[in-house]
């Protein structure tokens, strides 16, 4: 892929934060994930990229734009996987709340999974855990593993998990250990990004969440030298056979990064739309302006680029229409 790509993409993610910025604390979720999907989707008309949605806002018949299998770009360019978000963290949109992104992911076609909308069993580290932990072992163990490999005592470890009720135990296992727990609300992409952050102040990210929001984070942290490991949870038949008809014969089997996301160059792109660990949120200026903090990363060369961009709102008929 080429790298131009990169800066085009992070203006599709720009302009998805731009849509949903505006129902901030609305109680709204619904419509800011819907603003977001359509601004994100009339952006991709202009990157130059043949691209087919493999994670998206679910199966065509579930979603009016952006729904698996879609075709997006001006079809000239690469042919490509696309994975999107639109909007990681509708509630916390809706709840004014911190950590919510706009996010997509590009890789060559092929690479990326087709995760079923199902639950995903995950752990995620930052590069100075990356290849030293395993999900296959107990939570206490792991922990045990990761206090060893960073030279820090148990107590001074930082485990984000997010608030669910079925992560209660999970929780006491944790705290049995006598580390920090931090909770998250919602934003399982960013949950997942954090511990690659050292400012983030996270050691591990463990727990179950959406498999599509998995494979999202596997591309982030493809970039960031990071690590995910995930399993997926089919919880009936039924979602087994998805896994199934979708290409994956083994539905419990231990993945890897490159099992999510491939062994070849990704690109991947964020919009905060809320402020977060480790992106400022939209923040609305004087005059029609409207500031956004993105960041573009790509697999092959592992660059991370911030790009702060002052937005003159009249100007973007995308949000206008």
């Amino acid at each position: 892929m080429e790298r131009e790509l990169a800066l085009e993409l992070a203006r599709v993610t720009e302009l998805a934060a731009l849509a949903a910025a505006p129902w901030m604390g609305r109680g709204d979720k619904n419509s800011a994930d819907g603003a977001a999907t359509e601004a994100m989707r009339s952006m991709f008309d202009s990157v130059s990229i043949r691209g087919t949605v493999v994670i998206g806002e679910g199966e065509m018949d579930e979603a009016p734009m952006l729904y698996i299998g879609e075709q997006v770009g001006s079809m000239q360019g690469p042919e490509v996987d696309v994975a999107v978000d639109p909007l990681e963290g509708t509630e916390i949109v809706a709840k004014g709340l911190n950590n919510a992104l706009a996010v997509l992911a590009v890789a060559g076609k092929g690479q990326l999974l087709h995760a079923p909308d199902m639950y995903m069993e995950k752990l995620a580290v930052g590069p100075a855990l990356a290849g030293k932990l395993s999900l296959n072992d107990p939570v206490r163990t792991t922990v045990e593993k990761a206090s060893l490999a960073l030279g820090k005592p148990i107590r001074d470890l930082t485990v984000m998990v997010l608030d669910r009720e079925r992560h209660k135990d999970i929780i006491r296992e944790l705290r049995e250990t006598g580390v920090r727990i931090k909770l998250l609300s919602d934003g399982d992409v960013a949950g997942a990004m954090a511990p690659s952050f050292p400012e983030a102040g996270i050691d591990m990210y463990v727990g179950s969440g959406g498999a599509p929001e998995g494979v999202l984070a596997a591309a982030a942290l493809k970039c960031l030298g990071g690590e995910i490991q995930g399993r997926l949870m089919p919880e009936n038949d039924e979602q087994t056979e998805r896994c199934i008809a979708m290409g994956l014969t083994d539905p419990r089997k231990l993945l890897y990064i490159d099992d999510m996301v491939g062994t070849d160059d990704v690109i991947f792109s964020a919009t905060g739309v809320t402020p977060g660990e480790f992106l400022g949120g939209v923040r609305y200026l004087p005059d029609q302006r409207a500031e956004t903090h993105s960041m573009v990363m790509r697999a092959k060369t592992r660059t991370i680029r911030y790009i702060r961009s002052s937005h003159y709102l009249p100007n973007k008929p995308l949000l206008n229409k």
